[in-house]
């Protein structure tokens, strides 16, 4: 029996990789059986050997950190991918990627790409936003190659997921830091104005200068973890500082007198939209404490 890293399940199989070789594995019964993931890109597994790189993994081992849209294991860091327009960022999804980053304990690294659609501005408002409130950015265009060398060095001697919405250009993007993955990549759809999906299953992706990507699926949609209604102004980092300004303890930011947060919201020092989303979620986070 050895370890070895889940890199890719596909077709009902399971590739492992043990130093430079890469095994095919079938997974144990009872695995198959499991109400939830039985074994997800990224985990840590023991395969027992039937035949020359073939096997059957037979436990998986201990999740530092998991996530399941995309359903990925031991992850360190989330680079959620955006695009300056073609489609047009949709910050209420980066929102609830970052809700759902940080509830795992994964990193988030916030990436615009397509910076040359700028138009000779070198910025962009809502980067600027989410750089003030203190998340790591980074700004690429996969056509020119601004900005590639940068965002390979935050890649380097980690794991990392990029996730973003389809047509964002993630898979062109990851064949510019590492060219020769060759990475299928495809078109805007005019007519929905929405990416089409390239990108059919999870894999692990080996980086050269060290660590792992996992190139995942485009998603248009994300459910909130389970979480107390109180734990949900955690992943809002801007509204820490005025917390202490609410009159009531456990104070939920919403319809309570005297909040501190509804204070500053008023006075410009937290975003309006940053907010709409926080109520938002909290209504979500809300009715599932009700459904459970």
């Amino acid at each position: 029996m050895f370890e070895g890293v889940l890199i890719k399940a596909y077709g009902g199989f399971y590739y492992v990789k043990k130093g430079e070789e890469i095994w095919e594995c079938s997974l144990r019964g009872k695995f198959r059986l499991g109400k939830n993931a039985a074994a997800l890109v990224g985990d840590r597994v023991k395969v027992t050997p039937v035949r020359e790189k073939t096997g059957r993994i037979d436990e998986v081992l201990p999740r530092a950190t998991e996530l399941f849209r995309p359903a990925v294991a031991n992850v360190e860091q989330a680079v959620l991918v955006f695009a300056v327009q073609n489609p047009e960022p949709n910050l209420t999804l980066l929102d609830r990627f970052l809700v759902l980053a940080e509830s795992a304990g994964i990193q988030p690294l916030i990436c615009l790409n397509k910076i040359d659609l700028l138009s000779g501005r070198r910025e962009h408002h809502w980067l600027k936003l989410y750089r003030r409130i203190g998340y790591p950015t980074v700004t690429a265009s996969s056509k020119t190659g601004e900005g590639v060398e940068a965002l390979r060095q935050l890649l380097t001697g980690s794991t990392s997921v990029f996730a973003g919405p389809s047509g964002v250009g993630k898979s062109s993007l990851l064949n510019a830091v590492q060219p020769g993955w060759q990475l299928k990549t495809g078109e805007i759809s005019h007519k929905l104005k929405r990416g089409k999906h390239t990108t059919r299953h999870v894999e692990l992706l080996v980086l050269p200068s060290g660590g792992y990507v996992v190139d995942s699926p485009g998603f248009s949609s994300l459910d909130l973890p389970e979480m107390e209604r109180e734990e949900l102004s955690r992943y809002f980092p801007e509204m820490e500082n005025f917390t202490e300004d609410c009159k009531f303890k456990g104070c939920l930011h919403n319809q309570e007198p005297q909040c501190g947060v509804k204070k500053a919201v008023e006075q410009g020092a937290i975003h309006k939209e940053r907010y709409q989303n926080y109520l938002s979620f909290l209504q979500e986070v809300m009715q599932q404490e009700r459904r459970y």
